[in-house]
């Protein structure tokens, strides 16, 4: 099965110009089903909702809603001042995923080109990403063959960062896949990743699909699976990249890089080059989205909290270079520990 989260579909719409085609990631596992986007307004919805969600796939959309915007403006007239403030909009949905802004900021400077131009160049942004995550994830999967002596690898995972995520292929997703077409995959253990369990209603129906080996445990059990000697290194994603190395991603990413310290394992993040941020000196200037404290204290709906609990629910968490052993990224592996860290 091919799966394709984010897509510019010429046939939505009545005005002939065709929308965003996206898997409405809310709905899996139980359900596969479409979101058809015509205005700014739906798509900045569906990224707060995580309908779309994962950094290269938010690069995707941030390029295809500038177009979004520009047929959006065109059909209810909108000015120009109008149009940039919508194209500023979507820019800002989610503070701490660079990628999205990066979409925006590859495509904008192309309006006064004309919507077609722009829309070429987002379908672009779209190409190249499968591109990058196909390279990173050879680049990365060898850099782990070459320091772990066993025949085939077990890996530990955290969120979910595939096809889903992306634009095709995926990131930290797209290397375990490498090992595993390469026949050197042994075992995935995937935290479930609370509170929206992305890696249990995600990860894992991506896992099926490929037929990868692999068991969901409760993000409570990956230190011990780690320190129990059950894996041999780990992989994630990530959201943001500072210019020293530290790593923004998914909450929960810090406690598997402390105990693949504690255990001396390798702790690799796998991720496009448009998720480093050189603008952005260490983590410490990483904005952290904080989002509703309702996705914690309820599941589906239900209350399995006290009424009076408040539920504190950052999205995601930093990870010290000191603590990052490999960055693979369409350019080569970078290694934060030994002091190797992004460069322009």
């Amino acid at each position: 099965m091919t799966i394709v989260a984010i897509s510019w579909d010429d046939a939505i719409g009545a005005d002939g110009r065709g929308g965003i085609r996206l898997l409405d990631q809310t709905l899996l596992p139980g359900r596969t089903e479409d979101r058809e986007i015509t205005s700014t307004d739906d798509l900045i919805r569906a990224i707060a909702e995580l309908a779309v969600r994962g950094a290269p796939a938010l690069g995707v959309a941030g390029a295809m809603g500038v177009a979004l915007a520009m047929d959006e403006g065109e059909r209810e007239g909108w000015s120009e001042a109008e149009v940039a403030s919508a194209v500023d909009r979507v820019r800002l949905a989610r503070p701490t995923a660079v990628n999205l802004a990066w979409g925006v900021d590859q495509v904008s400077p192309l309006m006064t080109q004309g919507r077609d131009v722009v829309l070429a160049a987002a379908r672009q942004v779209a190409a190249e990403d499968e591109a990058a995550n196909r390279e990173l994830s050879r680049l990365g999967a060898e850099w782990l063959l070459e320091r772990i002596d066993r025949p085939r690898l077990r890996a530990i995972t955290h969120c979910n960062t595939g096809a889903l995520a992306t634009s095709a292929w995926g990131t930290a997703f797209g290397v375990l896949r490498e090992l595993h077409d390469r026949g050197r995959l042994e075992m995935v253990y995937a935290d479930e990743t609370r509170p929206l369990l992305q890696g249990a209603r995600l990860t894992a129906y991506e896992l099926a699909e490929a037929g990868m080996p692999h068991v969901v445990q409760a993000d409570g059990a990956a230190a011990s699976t780690i320190l129990r000697g059950l894996v041999d290194f780990a992989v994630v994603g990530s959201d943001r990249i500072a210019a020293n190395g530290d790593v923004a991603n998914k909450i929960g990413t810090l406690g598997v890089a402390l105990a693949c310290a504690d255990a001396g394992i390798p702790f690799m993040v796998a991720a496009p080059w448009s998720t480093v941020d050189l603008a952005t000196a260490s983590g410490d200037e990483i904005e952290i989205e904080e989002r509703s404290g309702d996705e914690v204290t309820r599941y589906v709906g239900v209350l399995v909290a006290p009424a009076q609990t408040r539920g504190f629910n950052p999205a995601f968490d930093v990870t010290p270079a000191r603590l990052v052993d490999a960055i693979t990224t369409e350019r080569g592996v970078l290694e934060p520990r030994l002091g190797r860290v992004p460069t322009a």
